[in-house]
């Protein structure tokens, strides 16, 4: 699809010059004063963005890799929003891809055809005992808040506050209370999507489980995330947290099993720093008067230094979000890589990536429990005991034959990730042909293609991830 050039903006809704029309053969908009003929546009409730600077704007990701620039930027007023949109592209040869923050690092989000921002679908509808109701665009960071304020909390957070609920129930949603309560597609109990096919379906386990469980971890590819409705437990109100050092990979390793395996901490993650150390990072939460003993949770885990915090549950999990604030104007390229690595292969495969690293890389290492995770298309290694080895980069000055390299080493290394029986978790940056896809499918391949042709058969949907072509 050629990239169009529009001097102006034009909306759907409101402008003296609306757009009413889209000319097939030049793949531009029409608005009522052109006098060519076109195909008539649906009226929306939101807003269709054409001029350049929306456009370039969602032709980004936090890769700043791959750079896509949609034919228009649909900002929806409703889900009827996107479903006319989806049933347009149906029709008219057109692609969709629904971006949330946009914080995937290799194009994942993008298209040629007509990007969602989900940013405008921005409602915490209902904050209830047990779960809570919300739209696709609601950031996890407005959600938490809105829950503590009733004493509760989602069972697992990401990292990152900053990202939507849409966007990482598409791909999995990992963190450190996954030991525990799985990912955060393990936390849902229903949703509102618009199918491939333009169909606005509410699911659940009981209701079409075929398309609820597809759509949880399935990127995109069956349907968009308009709505869902997310577990709450109790919230605490401190967290304590133990970093524990480890001058090497094995007793590091040894430390965290033990952790992972008795469950003590609330959440469990970690990783490798410079001068070859490796940090464990538990944290328990607790609501005083009744505080956690320090000795009961470091008994057998046998750290060289100990280092105790505390501080408010919420400051916690949201403590990186202002340093990510701070790193997006810079624009730096990250070629991340995102894997699942089997419990008998990490010590061997990390020690042989673990030289490959710079100093400035953040490199997270850390187990979870493979029983927790249950949704059928987020892939994960065929062992009890699974770890992330996430190598998050930055190329720092910008530079195109460095970002290139490490690209190329991503994919070596994924290979290697393979060969040991691991997967991948698809938000790095890590160059994929159909053939890698349907080999990470594995068993699940057929029951993924089916389900495509079933809810997406005209492969509208999503096609930045390179499944199907």
């Amino acid at each position: 699809m050629r990239k169009v050039q529009i001097s102006r903006r034009a909306v759907l809704a409101g402008a003296a010059a609306a757009v009413v029309a889209l000319d097939p053969v030049n793949l531009g908009w029409l608005t009522q004063a052109d006098a060519s003929p076109g195909i008539r546009v649906p009226d929306l409730d939101g807003e269709l963005l054409l001029d350049e600077p929306s456009r370039e704007a969602v032709a980004d990701d936090y890769g700043h890799i791959v750079h896509r620039v949609p034919v228009a930027v649909l900002r929806p007023g409703s889900a009827r929003d996107i479903q006319k949109v989806v049933r347009f592209a149906n029709q008219h040869g057109l692609k969709v891809a629904m971006r949330g923050q946009g914080h995937s690092t290799y194009g994942q989000a993008q298209t040629t055809g007509v990007v969602i921002d989900s940013s405008t679908l921005s409602s915490v509808h209902r904050v209830a005992t047990g779960h809570a109701v919300v739209d696709s665009g609601v950031r996890w960071l407005e959600l938490i808040k809105a829950t503590l304020a009733t004493g509760q909390t989602p069972p697992v957070a990401t990292d990152y506050l900053g990202l939507s609920v849409g966007g990482t129930l598409s791909v999995g949603g990992i963190g450190g209370a996954t030991s525990h309560h799985g990912l955060l597609v393990d936390n849902v109990l229903s949703l509102e999507v618009v199918t491939g096919t333009g169909a606005l379906v509410r699911c659940s386990p009981t209701v079409r489980p075929d398309l609820f469980h597809a759509v949880l971890g399935g990127l995109g590819q069956f349907a968009v995330i308009t709505r869902a409705t997310v577990r709450l437990s109790p919230a605490p109100t401190t967290a304590r947290v133990y970093h524990l050092t480890y001058p090497d990979l094995p007793s590091y390793l040894t430390a965290q099993r033990k952790a992972v395996a008795d469950q003590r901490f609330s959440y469990l993650e970690g990783q490798a720093v410079p001068a070859g150390q490796f940090v464990l990072e538990g944290v328990m939460y607790y609501t005083p008067p009744n505080a956690p003993s320090d000795a009961v949770l470091l008994s057998g885990l046998a750290p060289a230094v100990v280092e105790i915090t505390e501080m408010p549950y919420f400051d916690w999990l949201n403590r990186i979000y202002d340093v990510v604030q701070q790193l997006l104007p810079l624009r730096l390229p990250g070629p991340w890589i995102n894997v699942f690595i089997p419990d008998e292969a990490v010590s061997e495969y990390v020690s042989s990536v673990l030289p490959t690293t710079a100093p400035t890389d953040v490199v997270l290492l850390y187990p979870v429990r493979r029983e927790l995770i249950t949704q059928p298309f987020v892939r994960l290694p065929d062992s009890a005991v699974v770890f992330l080895l996430a190598i998050l980069r930055a190329v720092s000055p910008p530079d195109d034959a460095e970002t290139q390299r490490l690209i190329a080493l991503n994919r070596t290394q994924y290979d290697g990730v393979v060969e040991v029986g691991g997967t991948h978790y698809p938000v790095g940056a890590i160059p994929l042909t159909p053939a890698d896809w349907r080999a990470h499918y594995g068993r699940s391949w057929p029951a993924f293609r089916a389900l495509k042709r079933r809810y997406d058969p005209r492969h509208v949907l999503t096609p930045g991830q390179g499944i199907f072509e």
